[in-house]
Order: C-alpha cells, then sequence, then structure tokens
C-alpha cells in the first residue's frame, strides 16, 4: 500500500541538475527543435547559452525541456498573472433601500446611487421598506420600483420584477454595460484626467483637493445600503 509521509508536493517545474532523466526532447531559446539528446548534452547546451534547462513537458516520453532564463520567465508570468487578475470582472450586486413614501429630494438622491451604480456595470437590488399600514398598500411600492425603472432604462434593465418579500418588495436592476466595459472606460477616463493636469501644471494643489474631497462626500453614502 502506497502511504503518504508528508511533505509538500511542488508545482514548479524541475531545472538543470533536478531533471533525472537519460535523455529529453530539446526545445531551444527560440522555439527551434533541437531533437532528442541525452541529458548530458542539454546541460551542455545551457551553460554554453548561460540559460537554464527547464523541464516544461514531464510526462511526454521522453520529458520535454527548454532552455531558456527561468527567474525571467517566473517574473514575467508573475506580471502576467497580476495583470488578469487586475482586469478581472466581478460582479457586484448594490443595495438601495426606499421608503414608498420617498420625498423628492431623497428620491433624487437614492436614483443618483443607482445611476452611478449601473454606469460602473453592477447590479443594482432595489428594496422597498413597508412599516405599519403601509404593509396594506403594496401598490405604492410597485408604482415606486416601475418609476425607478423607467427612470434608469437608459443605464439598466429590470433583471428581476417586483415581487412581495416580508415586509419588503424587492426588484433588481442589471446594467446594460458589461463590468469589463465600464473598467475600461474608468481607466480612459482617469488617464485623461492625468493627461490634463500634465498639459495644466498651473491648476492650484487647493483646488485638486477640494475636488478629491467633493468626490470622497458624495460616493461615500452610496457604498452602504440606504434607507429612506
Amino acid at each position: 500500500m502506497w502511504c503518504y509521509r508528508g511533505g509538500s508536493i511542488s508545482a514548479e517545474p524541475r531545472i538543470n541538475d533536478r531533471i533525472r532523466v537519460p535523455e529529453v526532447r530539446l526545445v531551444g531559446p527560440s522555439g527551434e527543435q533541437v531533437g532528442i539528446v541525452p541529458l548530458a548534452k542539454a546541460l551542455e547546451l545551457a551553460q554554453e547559452y548561460d540559460l537554464d534547462l527547464v523541464e516544461v513537458a514531464a510526462n511526454a516520453r521522453p520529458p520535454v525541456c527548454k532552455l531558456m532564463d527561468y527567474g525571467k520567465f517566473k517574473y514575467e508570468s508573475a506580471m502576467k498573472a497580476r495583470e488578469a487578475r487586475k482586469n478581472q470582472a466581478h460582479t457586484v450586486i448594490k443595495e438601495m433601500k426606499l421608503r414608498p413614501k420617498i420625498d423628492p429630494h431623497d428620491y433624487d438622491t437614492k436614483k443618483g446611487h443607482v445611476v452611478r451604480f449601473l454606469k460602473q456595470g453592477d447590479k443594482v437590488k432595489i428594496t422597498i421598506m413597508f412599516r405599519g399600514r403601509e404593509q396594506s398598500r403594496p401598490e405604492l411600492g410597485y408604482r415606486l420600483l416601475q418609476r425607478l425603472a423607467e427612470d434608469v432604462q437608459d443605464l439598466g434593465f429590470v433583471e428581476s420584477n417586483p415581487k412581495q418579500d416580508g415586509r419588503n418588495m424587492i426588484m433588481v436592476l442589471g446594467p446594460h454595460k458589461k463590468k469589463t466595459e465600464a473598467m475600461a472606460e474608468a481607466r480612459e477616463a482617469q488617464a485623461a484626467r492625468k493627461a490634463e493636469a500634465k498639459a495644466n501644471p498651473g491648476r492650484s494643489q487647493n483646488a485638486a483637493e477640494v475636488e478629491t474631497e467633493t468626490e470622497t462626500a458624495v460616493e461615500a453614502p452610496a457604498e452602504a445600503s440606504a434607507e429612506a
């Protein structure tokens, strides 16, 4: 019976002296096929090129090895993985809470947050909260959700129709714009702002600080669920 006695199994390929086979199928530094050569010859060529002999297909018969700068290869691979994670789009569902008898000013504020979420490519869960006698008037919540859906129809669509959930009524809005598109546009806008700032070095630092503080004040309440 086979028994595992501990220790970690490395995902790293074997390189240079750690390769333990009599011969390998060798690939040159430019991707050219050298052919099947003895391991000693492959190691000798690696020294001549000042490169590493890296086993890239261990299960092949014989194993396939390539001449490369392994340190540079690992660095470039890590950078590509980091860039891929940076550009990866995560589906996010924001939530906005409203009361059925919300006043016009609060409605406009909440709608502004919903617009921003949809522009960012996020879904938005709209929750109408009923209290006391309001529970006997579900049509008020339904009409409010319909109104909001119509007001933002250029940016989003009703992904989940309004439905009663206990004391609440819930609707989900989905963005027309994909998350990846929203992220790309945000990066372009940021690059444009940096270019404008570079082209106009005379802009005062105080003005920039005021603008930053204003943006923070506007965005901060939207991150949490808001209650009318």
